[in-house]
């Protein structure tokens, strides 16, 4: 529950949903193909309550919805919806600042790439209206009402 000062924040907003390490992780499988509770859990090590809870959450906040198995079985699957899709550039802006940051050179890791080229993704700029690059010292926070 946010307190008065960060109800308007639209980061402490989004870290009530996306702030739990395993939300994030369930999504990144996700954007990579897993579907069904036990393709999470094995990718995971996840015990079955706590991913049970982290998928509920996910599910109310609608990122993901469930379906039932594309193979016809009695299973479900947990598919991405449009909202759940739009984090993307939020997964790949924290891998490309862990592969920047936390890794020594020469280390094993994985890489995301351009699923047609192969190539390396570009690394991702916060860009103004007019498509400079803006860093934290060109922006400034503002309070707006909509409505």
């Amino acid at each position: 529950m946010l307190d008065e000062n960060n109800a308007q924040c639209p980061v402490a907003r989004a870290l009530e949903v996306l702030g739990d390490r395993w939300a994030l992780m369930i999504l990144r499988d996700a954007f990579d193909g897993l579907r069904r509770f036990s393709e999470f859990q094995k990718n995971l090590g996840l015990a079955k309550n706590i991913l049970t809870s982290r998928l509920k959450l996910l599910v109310e906040s609608g990122l993901l919805m469930t379906q039932p198995a594309s193979d016809g079985s009695a299973y479900k699957e947990y598919v991405l919806t449009d909202k759940g899709r739009s984090v993307f550039p939020v997964v790949v802006g924290l891998r490309q600042w862990g592969e920047r940051f936390l890794f020594e050179a020469g280390e094993a890791r994985s890489e995301l790439v351009d699923g047609v080229t192969g190539q390396a993704l570009e690394i991702l700029q916060v860009r103004g209206q007019d498509g400079r690059v803006l860093h934290p010292e060109d922006c400034q926070r503002r309070r707006v009402r909509h409505g």
